[in-house]
């Protein structure tokens, strides 16, 4: 993995964020920090996403600040000229895989079966983003996934919370989880920074309960 999909790791949370004003974006960034989470995917699902993204990267630069729903090349490239550190797609695109390994930007493409899989190794790519993991059959479906693909690691997205994440966490599998809980979009909207740092903070707190008891467990 590269150093910033490593940092991911240690983060253990991704934020998938969808935020509709750009003036939101550095509250927001500095609401997700003071819960402890320094990293957030902004999806490409609204106007203000590119401009947000230029907004965190520019101000907020402990952020490690990520663009998701990228669906095409241009949308690729428009995502890194404001900033951002690494491209997310919901599903696997050859075309921009390619691209952001030619222009050695980190990729996380999404998959949901093994044929997918397969063809992420066939371009070296090993950490993938599994979508929509609830709809997919969740934990259960990354166990089995884990005997013929021990190699391979996920950052799960889609479905999860604060009630499930423990259980993805203590997949070996399983670098990190995403999700939208910590900070909604109508959160965002109604500026509840208050709620979202609280909310990042309980996660956080998930996720050392969880890798403690992994260290433990070794």
């Amino acid at each position: 993995m590269t150093k910033i999909f490593e940092a991911l790791g240690q983060i253990g949370l991704v934020p998938v964020i969808t935020i509709n004003r750009e003036e939101d974006a550095v509250p927001l960034a500095r609401a997700l920090l003071d819960g402890g989470v320094g990293c957030a995917e902004i999806t490409f699902r609204t106007a203000a996403a590119a401009g947000a993204i230029r907004k965190m990267t520019g101000e907020v630069h402990e952020m490690l600040i990520g663009a998701g729903t990228v669906l095409t090349v241009q949308q690729a490239e428009q995502a890194t000229l404001a900033g951002a550190q690494y491209i997310v797609s919901p599903g696997f695109d050859a075309a921009v895989v390619d691209w952001c390994l030619k222009q050695n930007i980190p990729v996380l493409p999404g998959v949901a079966t093994p044929t997918e899989i397969n063809m992420a190794l066939a371009k070296g790519v090993k950490l993938l983003k599994f979508f929509p993991a609830e709809e997919l059959g969740g934990a259960r479906m990354l166990k089995a996934l884990y005997a013929p693909y021990q190699d391979v690691r996920f950052i799960p997205t889609g479905g999860i919370n604060a009630k499930n994440l423990a259980e993805y966490l203590a997949l070996p599998n399983v670098v990190a989880c995403g999700g939208s809980w910590m900070a909604t979009a109508s959160m965002i909207s109604d500026g509840q920074f208050d709620e979202i740092a609280h909310l990042s903070r309980d996660a956080q707190a998930i996720v050392r309960q969880v890798r403690g008891e992994s260290e433990v467990k070794r």
